[in-house]
């Protein structure tokens, strides 16, 4: 199935309190809001503090009412970085990173055997900024407001 590219995509960090770290309110997102999620990082245990990071997909609208759902089942919401961005001046493509990158945004091309870096599939983890040991792996803040 070929995937809408007109899909609004953003991701977002999730901090639940501990009375609602056991419910189902990420499913519901699914469920009642038509949307998608794929789950970049998670830490939750039912009766704690727990914490989700997601990338959420579906439509502009359909993501501001889950948006709003999560609030008023309190849930806080924060903006996640949106681009990671590569200093090719910097990189010295020793490929460190690339052995973290689930999602082959960052690879080594066989034949040039330098790092590339493909923008468009990249999630936005932030692992390869992490373990870059010259720093050319960027995270640039998206500050937009999630309504």
């Amino acid at each position: 199935m070929k995937e809408d590219v007109s899909t609004f995509r953003k991701i977002v960090y999730l901090s639940f309190p501990p009375e609602v770290s056991g419910r189902p309110v990420v499913c519901n997102l699914a469920m009642l809001h038509n949307l998608s999620f794929n789950i970049l990082r998670a830490e939750i245990n039912p009766r704690h503090d727990g914490s989700l990071t997601l990338e959420i997909a579906g439509s502009e609208v359909d993501f501001h009412k889950g948006m709003s759902y999560l609030k008023e089942n309190g849930v806080r919401i924060t903006p996640a970085s949106q681009k990671i961005f590569r200093d090719d001046d910097l990189c010295m493509h020793c490929g460190l990173c690339t052995s973290l990158c689930r999602t082959k945004a960052l690879s080594v091309n066989p034949e040039s055997r330098l790092v590339e870096f493909d923008v468009d599939k990249c999630t936005a983890c932030g692992m390869c900024t992490r373990v870059c040991p010259v720093r050319a792996m960027v995270l640039d803040m998206d500050e937009d407001e999630l309504g």
